[in-house]
């Protein structure tokens, strides 16, 4: 059910890896150990990890890394456009790495984000009377409920 995990083979994972150096380099942000050891943990979870997930991944690494340093790096991404919060998560925020068109369904039980794409969301018109007036920069769906796991529980 998540096309994420799917789709990073070798290939695919060497080439987000360098979109994102070339983001940052366009950016003006230093490449650093730092920043792509925490940008390699992101791309390579399923689980649209919080700051502190990718922290107890990176610290292995990367043992004196605070957790303060990947919460403001993670939200440097999602500045740059490298990723995003997934809105609407509730809790500690949670970042996703894949910027292809996807939705999100998050299990009101477990907690877990789970990536689904239908396309029709891809283009979601706006009602006229927001139309216009606002300048757009993304538009998402979210969807929450019971997953397979839970309900079979």
């Amino acid at each position: 059910m998540n096309h994420k995990k799917d789709k990073n083979t070798a290939d695919d994972f060497g080439a987000k890896i360098q979109c994102f150096v070339d983001l940052c380099r366009d950016r003006g942000l230093r490449v650093t150990p730092q920043r792509l050891a925490i940008y390699k943990a992101l791309v390579n979870s399923d689980e649209h990890p919080s700051a502190e997930m990718v922290y107890e991944k990176v610290r292995g690494s990367l043992p004196t890394i605070s957790l303060d340093t990947v919460n403001r790096t993670l939200l440097t991404f999602s500045e740059i456009g490298a990723a995003f919060v997934v809105e609407g998560s509730g809790g500690a925020r949670r970042f996703d790495a894949g910027l292809d068109n996807h939705q999100h369904f998050k299990c009101v039980k477990c907690n877990r984000i789970i990536d689904f794409h239908h396309e029709p969301f891809d283009d979601i018109e706006l009602p006229a009377s927001i139309d216009g007036r606002f300048t757009v920069s993304r538009k998402t769906v979210y969807v929450e409920g019971l997953c397979e796991l839970c309900q079979s529980h």
